[in-house]
């Protein structure tokens, strides 16, 4: 099961897709589905922030249970997890990412990129 839509490259549009993702995964268990909304904030957060244009989230339910998400953008550059201040308010989203996802990362796309992301049921019952 596949489902994708375009959003803008806004605060609102950020929260617009974490809205889209939670009801294409309508059903889900809460404590699995609240990793990967926290998720899609992250990455759809960086679209918005590092493109300013408008992005693509698409969502996609694995045979194995788990889901990916993936953020289309049309920003070349490939983001990396960094070591941010304590007292930045930015920089941390990657970590989190590569913390909490069951694997991740950046595919080039014709015109920018895609930063993906997977979540299984083990890795959320982890947390």
């Amino acid at each position: 099961m596949e489902f994708s839509a375009s959003f803008t490259g806004t605060p609102a549009g950020a929260r617009a897709a974490r809205h889209f993702v939670r009801d294409a995964l309508a059903g889900t268990e809460d404590s699995f589905l609240d990793t990967i909304l926290l998720l899609t904030s992250e990455v759809a957060t960086n679209a918005v922030l590092h493109t300013g244009g408008m992005f693509e989230v698409q969502v996609e339910v694995l045979d194995r249970g788990g889901v990916r998400v993936s953020v289309t953008d049309d920003n070349e550059q490939v983001p990396q997890p960094r070591v941010s201040p304590v007292d930045a308010t930015t920089g941390r989203g990657l970590n989190l990412v590569d913390a909490l996802a069951s694997a991740w990362g950046v595919d080039d796309h014709r015109h920018g990129k895609v930063v993906w992301f997977e979540v299984s049921r083990v890795s959320a019952r982890a947390e």
